[in-house]
């Protein structure tokens, strides 16, 4: 059951200045999710890819079993496809099984990888990829005002609504033939959801949500001795 761990890291970010590296309760950000990963027992190594030689730097200084894949210029910017990414991680390294995740989910916690690789491997009959979700259990509309999952004039609550699911991108376990299989695609053709906890979900896109999630940690990991 064991795999590799895909970590893709660029230098820039729009909305969140240095935010790899930008200090989150004491260390960068990326440390956390390395730090996570690092304490799973079923992750063999830590694949990280990256156009930023800082960044590099600190990861070989402070973290045993990684791999520095260094990004080339044809796959750097802001809109290259993550797939694109992983496709080139993919002719760089051996294996079958991957995790791939981003620095930007710190509250996701080393319990919920494992028990997300464990149901990964135990349904590979029936599912060929696994990727994390959010429950939403609430009542949605589209842009023009016309309710998603629900009928305004049945006024039930929303408890009794049927879920929809979010993709949260805290995660996504593929098989090398699935990834190919599919095109080229994280999310296979056959994929399984994996449900998890709303706050553990949370990703940063922004300061906001950057000072949300510092927050939340410290709270719940932090004072606990992380």
């Amino acid at each position: 059951m064991k795999i590799t761990a895909l970590l893709p890291m660029k230098s820039h970010s729009e909305r969140v200045p240095n935010k790899n590296m930008k200090n989150f309760s004491g260390s960068p950000l990326y440390h956390v999710i390395m730090e996570t990963l690092q304490k799973s027992a079923c992750i063999k190594e830590v694949v990280v890819n990256t156009d930023s030689e800082s960044l590099a730097e600190d990861a070989t200084k402070n973290f045993e079993h990684i791999h520095i894949i260094n990004r080339p210029e044809k796959i750097r910017g802001d809109f290259v496809s993550m797939n694109k990414i992983i496709a080139y991680d993919l002719s760089k390294i051996e294996g079958d099984h991957f995790l791939q995740t981003h620095s930007t989910n710190p509250l996701v916690q080393v319990e919920t990888i494992d028990k997300a690789i464990e149901t990964y491997f135990s349904n590979l009959d029936k599912y060929d990829s696994l990727f994390s979700v959010t429950r939403l259990q609430t009542r949605l509309y589209y842009q023009d005002g016309r309710p998603v999952n629900h009928d305004p004039k049945k006024l039930i609550r929303t408890q009794d609504l049927n879920p929809l699911f979010e993709e949260n991108s805290n995660f996504y376990i593929f098989s090398r033939k699935s990834f190919f299989d599919a095109g080229g695609m994280r999310i296979g053709l056959k994929p399984q959801m994996f449900e998890i906890d709303k706050l553990e979900a949370i990703d940063i896109d922004d300061e906001r949500d950057f000072e949300l999630a510092e927050i939340l940690y410290e709270k719940r990991f932090y004072r606990r001795g992380r």
